[in-house]
């Protein structure tokens, strides 16, 4: 599908007919700092981390542990690769989210994992209370 322009466009969201501008998307994203992506995209990973860890409001109906695991996991290894060009401003609280929650998984889980084999700890080191 194209536009009258020309530009390759897509259908909007569900529900809405008018066609994404890719080109403004595009644009739009092109102004964001690196820092500002990459910490958004850690706090969201740390946010679905807490929610699958049962620690969000309405706990153990959304708790999963494999995939707070999982999160965790990717959360580690961005913050660890990041760090660097974060800065100890943004990359500190990162760190000590990531420790929150790899200490709160260490407490969910019926059988804990040995130290330093829990999630993100490969990227960490141990995590110990």
């Amino acid at each position: 599908m194209s536009d009258t322009s020309g530009t390759p466009s897509s259908p909007g969201p569900a529900g809405n007919d008018e066609p994404v501008d890719f080109e403004t998307m595009t644009r739009d994203i092109a102004d964001v700092p690196a820092v500002e992506v990459i910490t958004t995209v850690a706090v969201h990973l740390l946010s679905s981390a807490a929610v699958n860890l049962g620690l969000a409001e309405g706990g153990e109906t959304h708790k999963d542990l494999d995939e707070a695991r999982k999160l965790i996991n990717a959360l580690a290894g961005l913050v660890t690769a990041a760090a660097p060009d974060l800065g100890s401003h943004h990359a500190a609280p990162l760190r000590d989210g990531l420790k929150s929650l790899q200490l709160a998984f260490r407490e969910a889980s019926l059988v804990p994992d040995e130290p330093g084999q829990g999630p993100g700890e490969k990227f960490t080191g141990p995590v110990l209370g």
